[in-house]
C-alpha cells in the first residue's frame, strides 16, 4: 500500500476506485460497517429506468447532489466525472486487483448476481442481461488491464493532489487499511 498526503487515515469523504471486479462495492460496506460513513454507489444512480443512460450534465448535477454532504464513501468509476469527485474527496482508495481476478469476477456476477446487489428503480433485471453485461465488462478488463490503472491514478495526481491516497494491492494489505479506518 503506498500513500500520499499528510496523514495515512480514512477520511470522512472517500472514493473507492479500481477496475470493474476490483471489489469496490464489497469493500464500500465493509468500509460503511466500520466507520459508519454512508455509501453512495454510483451504479446505482447513474441509470434511469429502462437502463438509459443520463446525459452528461444531468449525470454531473446528480454527482453534485450526492457529494454535497460533509461524510460519504463513494465507489465507482465514471472516469469522465472523476475531478468532481476529487474536489470533494479527502481520501482515495484504489483497489489495484490483478485484471485475471477483476475478469473471473466479471464472469462469475455474469452467472450469478451478488445477493447485495440493488438495482435502480425502474431497471429491470434479467438472466441475458446480466450475462452479457458482465461478460462484456469482463472483455473491458482484458482490453484496459494495461492503461486503466496509470489512467486512474493520472486523474488523482492532477486533481486530487490534497487526498489522501491509498493503492491497495492485497487483500491482506486491504484487511490492514480497514483496522486502521
Amino acid at each position: 500500500m503506498s500513500e500520499r498526503g499528510s496523514h495515512g487515515r480514512i477520511g470522512q469523504r472517500v472514493i473507492i476506485s479500481g477496475m470493474a471486479g476490483s471489489g469496490k462495492s464489497t469493500f464500500a460496506r465493509h468500509l460503511a460497517a466500520r466507520t459508519g460513513l454512508p455509501v453512495i454507489h454510483l451504479d446505482y444512480h447513474f441509470w434511469q429506468p429502462g437502463w438509459v443512460s443520463p446525459s452528461d450534465a444531468e449525470w454531473r448535477a446528480t454527482q453534485a447532489v450526492l457529494l454535497a454532504g460533509d461524510r460519504w464513501i463513494c465507489d465507482g468509476n465514471y472516469h469522465e466525472t472523476l475531478p468532481l469527485r476529487l474536489a470533494r474527496a479527502d481520501t482515495v482508495v484504489y483497489l489495484d486487483t490483478p485484471w485475471w481476478v477483476c475478469a473471473a469476477r466479471a464472469f462469475v456476477r455474469g452467472l450469478r448476481r451478488p445477493a447485495a446487489t440493488q438495482l435502480p428503480a425502474g431497471c429491470e433485471a434479467s438472466a441475458w442481461r446480466q450475462l452479457r453485461d458482465e461478460w462484456w465488462l469482463m472483455w473491458c478488463v482484458w482490453r484496459g488491464r494495461r492503461v486503466e490503472r496509470e489512467r486512474e491514478l493520472a486523474l488523482v495526481a492532477e486533481h486530487g493532489a490534497h487526498t489522501t491516497l491509498h493503492v491497495v494491492r492485497s487483500q491482506d494489505a486491504l484487511r490492514a487499511l480497514l483496522q486502521h479506518a
